[in-house]
């Protein structure tokens, strides 16, 4: 044990740590647009809504999403940390170092876009989660007829006073949803055009930090051999540097401009 908490808290072990959690919160962002896609479905939010109850309450769910937590603050102080180090580390200053010849843009400026993405992830949390769990959320109520598939939606802008939690249950073949519409919470605050572009300014920064972020998180760990390299930076830069990106900039844009 005590051999091994040097490495830990070494130069190394922090970086070793940053590339795990970074790759977890890599497969974090795959699920989260995949139950986000609900999002454009014409449903009037009933897809949606339902994903959003699913995994605020499901007790697995419940445990990754603390990981989740504890990941994103681990990666943005370790990267702190290291970003420090090397800064009072370096002999001459950027002003005199060429960093240019040997080094990407988005790998010299690791640090200013995570900062950009860990104000838009407060900003995200704030707005949404925070709002669903604890603030004032719109609420809503579907009735759908199961043999004909008519759907009525009672609509309203606060949860009522007698709302005592997520509901589904079926009467006289009739299946009635009563939930917060969150839903009506990213259709609202997508109309706000400040962060409309709050949101595409994030995903600008995702992309292209993953693009170098996910080689490197490879690179870290030793998995860097040259027969998978390529299809490792494949996926840095198409998968988590451009579809998923753009995948997740279009959900407010749809909302500005469409709905």
């Amino acid at each position: 044990m005590s051999k091994s908490k040097p490495v830990l808290t070494s130069s190394l072990g922090k970086k070793l740590i940053m590339s795990l959690t970074g790759l977890f919160l890599c497969t974090f962002l795959i699920v989260h647009l995949i139950g986000n896609l609900q999002l454009f479905k014409d449903d009037a939010g009933y897809a949606f809504n339902n994903y959003a109850y699913f995994m605020t309450h499901f007790t697995p769910i419940k445990v990754v999403s603390y990981l989740l937590y504890a990941s994103i603050i681990i990666h943005a102080v370790y990267a702190l940390v290291l970003t420090t180090k090397n800064k009072a580390a370096r002999p001459i200053g950027y002003n005199q170092y060429d960093g240019k010849a040997s080094s990407a843009w988005n790998s010299r400026n690791m640090g200013i876009l995570g900062t950009v993405l860990l104000v838009f992830i407060v900003t995200h949390m704030q707005n949404f989660w925070y709002q669903y769990k604890f603030g004032s959320t719109p609420y809503v109520e579907y009735h759908t007829e199961l043999s004909t598939g008519n759907q009525e939606i009672i609509s309203l802008d606060d949860v009522p006073a007698e709302y005592d939690g997520y509901k589904i249950f079926v009467n006289n073949g009739v299946e009635t949803v009563q939930s917060k519409d969150l839903y009506k919470q990213v259709a609202v605050a997508f109309q706000n055009p400040f962060l409309v572009g709050l949101y595409l300014l994030g995903m600008a920064a995702l992309s292209f930090h993953l693009i170098h972020g996910f080689q490197s998180a490879f690179q870290t760990i030793g998995f860097n051999h040259k027969r998978y390299i390529g299809i490792i930076k494949w996926i840095g830069i198409w998968v988590f540097g451009i579809i998923i990106p753009i995948a997740f900039a279009a959900m407010p844009l749809y909302f500005y401009f469409v709905k």
